[in-house]
C-alpha cells in the first residue's frame, strides 16, 4: 500500500496542509491548478462582489466542468485508440492472409517452372529422337 503524503501548500494566498497518496509534486500541481482558477475569477468584476460562499461555489462549479469537458475529451480518445487499434489488428490479419497468398502463389509458380523444365527437356528429346529418325 502507498505511503500517505503530508505537504504544505498556498491556495489563494493562505497555508494549507493537504495529504493524499500521491507525491507532493502532484499535490502542489492540484494547488497550483486552483490558484490558476480562483486568479481567472478574480479578474471579474462581477465574481468580487460575491459573498465567499457563492465564489466557492462557482469555483467548485467551474472546476467540476473542466473536469467533465476533460474526462469527455479522454472517453473520445479511448474511442478512437480503440478504433485505430482494431483497425491495425484487421490490417495484420490482412497482411498474413496476403503472405499466405504469396507464399502459395511462390508454390505454384515453382510447380509451374518445374513442369516447364520438364516439358522443355521433354520437347528437347523429342526433337532429337525426330532428327535421328530422318
Amino acid at each position: 500500500m502507498k505511503n500517505r503524503n503530508v505537504t504544505e501548500v498556498l491556495i489563494d494566498g493562505r497555508k494549507y496542509t493537504i495529504c493524499g497518496f500521491e507525491s507532493d509534486e502532484y499535490l502542489h500541481k492540484i494547488a497550483a491548478y486552483i490558484n490558476r482558477k480562483i486568479s481567472e475569477f478574480k479578474k471579474r468584476d462581477s465574481y468580487q462582489r460575491l459573498n465567499p460562499e457563492m465564489r466557492n461555489v462557482l469555483l467548485a462549479i467551474n472546476i467540476a466542468d473542466d473536469y467533465y469537458k476533460q474526462n469527455r475529451k479522454a472517453g473520445e480518445y479511448r474511442s478512437e485508440n480503440q478504433l485505430k487499434d482494431k483497425m491495425v489488428l484487421e490490417m495484420k490479419h490482412e497482411i498474413i492472409d496476403l503472405q499466405e497468398k504469396v507464399k502459395k502463389l511462390e508454390t505454384d509458380r515453382d510447380a509451374l517452372e518445374t513442369s516447364l523444365e520438364s516439358s522443355e527437356k521433354k520437347i528437347i528429346e523429342l526433337e532429337t529422337k525426330l532428327k535421328n529418325k530422318r
